[in-house]
C-alpha cells in the first residue's frame, strides 16, 4: 500500500493489488497461480489475541482454499516458535513456546498456529506446501540489526538479557532470495516443514560490535528481562535442501553498515 514500494515493484515487472487480509475476502484476486509466496506478519505490541487468529491463522486458511490450484505454497514462519532460552541450536521438532512475548505478546503464539493452519491446509487441499522458520532476516538497510545499528549511532542503548548468550542465526538477503527456489521446490503433502537460517551462530552483541566499530560508535547497553532470549536454529536440514549460506555474518553485516552510510550521506545531501 506504500506508493515508493508499489512503484518498485511496478518497475520490476510485478502488478501490486492490494486488498485486507483481515477482511477474508479475496475478491480482487483470481484462482490460478502457479505458485503462492505467503510473507503476510503482524507485529504489535497490544495482547489483541483475536486480531492475530484473524489475521495471522484464518487469512492463511482462506487464502491457501483460494489458491488451492497453485503448484506449491510457501508460509513464512519464524524462529520465533521455539521455547526459549535458545542455547542449543534448535531443531524443527523441538519444543515449541512464547520466545518473543516479553515483547510482542501475540506474535509466537500467532505464528505457531499459523503453522498448523497451513499444516492442516496442506492435507485438506492437497497443496504442496513447505513452512519455512526464518531467524534474523537482514540486508541493505532494512532489518533487525539495521535498528540496532540506528540505536547505536544515535547512543541509545541495546537491550539485552542478564544471562542469555543472545545467539542468533542471522540470513542475509542475498541467501534469502539464492535459497527461496529451493525451499518451494521443498513443498510437500504433508508439509514441509525447515529452520531458515543462516549456517552461523552469533551473539547479538558481537555483531553490534562489529557495526560500533564502522561507523566510529561503540555500542552501549543495558540489561533487561524482557530482552529477547536468543534463538539459533540447526541448519542442517535446510543445508540438505538449499546448500550452505554464501554470506558470512561480517561480510552480510559490513555491507549492511556500508549501504546505511551511504543512504545517510545522500540523504544529508553529501556525494555518496
Amino acid at each position: 500500500r506504500t506508493p515508493g514500494d508499489a512503484q518498485k515493484l511496478h518497475d520490476s515487472g510485478a502488478t501490486a493489488v492490494p486488498f485486507d487480509l483481515a477482511s477474508g475476502s479475496f475478491d480482487d484476486l483470481d484462482d490460478d497461480y502457479d505458485l503462492v509466496l505467503n510473507f503476510a506478519v503482524r507485529r504489535s505490541t497490544d495482547d489483541d489475541f483475536e486480531q492475530e487468529m484473524v489475521t495471522g491463522a484464518e487469512a492463511l486458511g482462506l487464502l491457501m482454499q483460494r489458491c488451492r490450484r497453485a503448484r506449491a505454497f510457501f508460509h513464512c514462519s519464524s524462529t520465533a516458535v521455539y521455547r526459549p532460552p535458545g542455547d542449543r541450536p534448535a531443531r524443527e521438532g523441538d519444543p515449541l513456546g512464547d520466545h518473543h512475548g516479553s515483547q510482542l505478546p501475540t506474535y509466537s503464539i500467532g505464528k505457531i498456529v499459523a503453522e498448523g493452519v497451513a499444516r492442516s491446509g496442506a492435507r485438506a487441499l492437497g497443496l504442496p506446501t513447505v513452512i519455512a522458520r526464518l531467524g534474523v532476516p537482514y540486508g541493505s538497510v532494512w532489518g533487525w540489526p539495521t535498528r540496532q545499528l540506528e540505536d547505536i549511532a544515535a547512543g541509545r542503548p541495546l537491550v539485552v538479557h542478564p544471562t542469555d548468550p543472545m545467539l542468533f542465526s542471522p540470513i542475509h538477503e542475498q541467501d534469502i532470495v539464492d535459497q527461496l527456489g529451493a525451499l518451494v521446490a521443498s513443498a510437500a503433502v504433508p508439509a514441509t516443514v525447515v529452520n531458515w537460517g543462516g549456517d552461523e551462530a552469533v551473539r547479538m552483541q558481537e555483531w553490534c560490535a562489529l557495526m560500533g566499530d564502522l561507523v566510529g560508535t561503540q555500542p552501549v547497553s543495558r540489561t533487561s528481562d524482557r530482552a529477547f532470549r536468543g534463538a539459533p536454529v540447526d541448519a542442517r536440514k535446510r543445508t540438505a535442501i538449499t546448500g550452505p549460506t554464501r554470506v558470512p555474518w561480517r561480510e552480510g553485516m559490513a555491507a549492511l553498515v556500508a549501504d546505511w552510510l551511504a543512504l545517510r550521506e545522500q540523504e544529508n545531501g553529501a556525494p555518496a
